[in-house]
């Protein structure tokens, strides 16, 4: 496998590349369909795509590529290392006229994301894992380090999802000592998590490995992580590449 750094660049060129192919993308002519699993797809989610496995297989040849966008080819996981991608995450809200939606690109090694990049078009905001393993963001092309936060003593912000939220995230909620409560869309949420912006953000609804992959990959890099209920890391390369319930969470209280 190539060194670390020339991964992450390629990962990065292959992000922002795809947030300009979405951004291209006319509102007008967003050709959107719903895929087997009743999800939405449109021309911008098939144009990054198509950017990302472009550049990554001319960059990083040899790595394996996953992505939401070949969901119907998808077999048993590759045997070693793979990327992981969901080039438009947060497609209703992009349909809809949300600026939340991400670009996602993450390397797994071993079940584990341990490179991941979350571009904002948007926003022009990245995230990201360093060669070095440190959490990053930048914004206008000024790049600085990140850190989760240890739980403030004041209580803590929870993010939730503002289309999946459910009985069961209320009942996790009201179980813990939070201050407030704030509403968000796509893997945005495990960004503000690494920022230190937020301390928690349950899910007790469906997701893919794509979805949450790049997130947690920079996540643990900020000094958090993503567990199960049962206090185990998240795991990638699952049987159907699904994930369960999961809380991801900034640093552990001293």
């Amino acid at each position: 496998m190539q060194d670390r750094a020339s991964i992450v660049v390629a990962m990065l060129e292959a992000a922002v590349i795809a947030g300009d192919r979405i951004l291209a993308v006319s509102v007008d002519a967003l050709g959107a369909e719903t895929k087997s699993d009743q999800s939405p797809v449109t021309l911008a989610d098939r144009a990054a795509d198509a950017a990302i496995t472009d550049i990554l297989s001319a960059k990083v040849p040899g790595i394996p590529i996953v992505s939401e966008e070949n969901e119907a080819a998808l077999g048993p996981p590759p045997a070693g290392p793979f990327f992981l991608i969901d080039p438009l995450d947060g497609t209703r809200g992009f349909i809809e006229g949300s600026d939340e939606y991400t670009v996602n690109v993450a390397l797994i090694e071993d079940g584990a994301p341990t490179l991941g990049v979350i571009l904002v078009p948007r926003w022009g905001e990245l995230y990201w894992v360093s060669a070095e393993g440190n959490a990053m963001t930048s914004r206008d092309g000024a790049p600085a380090m990140i850190e989760a936060r240890a739980p403030p003593p004041e209580g803590l912000v929870a993010l939730v999802s503002r289309t999946n939220r459910n009985s069961e995230t209320d009942a996790f909620l009201a179980a813990q000592s939070i201050s407030h409560i704030v509403e968000a869309s796509s893997s945005l949420k495990f960004a503000q998590v690494a920022s230190g912006l937020a301390d928690v953000y349950p899910r007790f609804a469906p997701t893919s490995e794509w979805d949450t992959a790049a997130g947690d990959a920079i996540l643990r890099a900020a000094g958090g992580g993503v567990r199960t209920p049962d206090g185990e890391l998240l795991g990638y390369g699952k049987a159907g590449w699904l994930n369960g319930a999961f809380v991801a969470r900034g640093k552990a209280g001293t």
